[in-house]
């Protein structure tokens, strides 16, 4: 039976073998306040015609990441309505930030961003 430490070293038999931890992707994870802190420009999103006649609202829940000149790139969907999805994702795509530096260089970065839809 073999046994161990999730990412250390495993043990068993009459051999033990080294599990490096993951590759990183060279971007750090920042929560939703230091990046909303960081925004500069916010494009509005339009809200879908048959989203707003059929009376849906809600939040769309975007993963993004943020490249070291502040412009937001790969977005990937969390959670959302599908009505809404797609307007969330053209908006923020022209979204801009301001740099975020780790010792004084800026570094690309990965942030949630959540846009809400309400009917007014």
């Amino acid at each position: 039976m073999l046994g161990g430490v999730l990412g250390g070293v495993a043990a068993g038999g009459s051999t033990n073998t080294f599990v490096p931890p993951p590759a990183t992707t060279g971007r750090t994870r920042v929560g939703g306040n230091i990046a909303a802190a960081n925004l500069i420009s916010q494009v509005t999103p339009n809200y879908p015609a048959v989203a707003k006649e059929a009376g849906i609202q809600g939040a769309v829940v975007l993963e993004a990441e943020i490249s070291k000149q502040g412009a937001v790139e790969n977005l990937t969907v969390i959670s959302g309505h599908p009505l809404l999805i797609q307007a969330a994702i053209d908006a923020v795509k022209q979204w801009r930030y301001r740099p975020v530096l780790v010792n004084n260089e800026a570094v690309p970065v990965v942030t949630t961003i959540t846009v809400n839809f309400a009917i007014r």
